[in-house]
């Protein structure tokens, strides 16, 4: 687990954005920008939990990094139209999602190993 140390930091850090980006859409959001929010706050956490639980596997590893990478590039670019940017910033979402998807059936074959 010593070597996992960091991917459980990131969990955590991802967790705790999640929150925050939830709070923020819940209280200081309006239109498509609170929408944005809340979704991407839903995955980002689920994710962050999903990777600390793949990292109790021996092979594990690879599925937190795939969920954890995808959740940023998933939520990520949700906050980012949210906050201002370009709404091609949207292009990203899916290429986040794959990311996740990903994650869930290298999680799933670890498991079976």
């Amino acid at each position: 687990m010593k070597q996992n140390k960091g991917l459980v930091a990131l969990a955590a850090i991802s967790g705790g954005l999640a929150v925050a980006a939830g709070a923020f859409g819940a209280h200081a959001a309006s239109g498509a920008a609170k929408g944005w929010l809340k979704t991407g706050a839903e995955y980002q956490l689920m994710h962050a939990v999903a990777a600390m639980c793949a990292l109790s596997l021996p092979r594990g590893r690879l599925a937190a990094m795939l969920l954890l990478l995808g959740s940023a590039l998933f939520a990520g670019s949700l906050y980012a139209m949210a906050l201002g940017a370009p709404s091609r910033w949207g292009i990203v979402t899916p290429v986040g999602g794959a990311g996740m998807i990903l994650g869930w059936v290298v999680l799933a074959l670890a498991a079976l190993r």
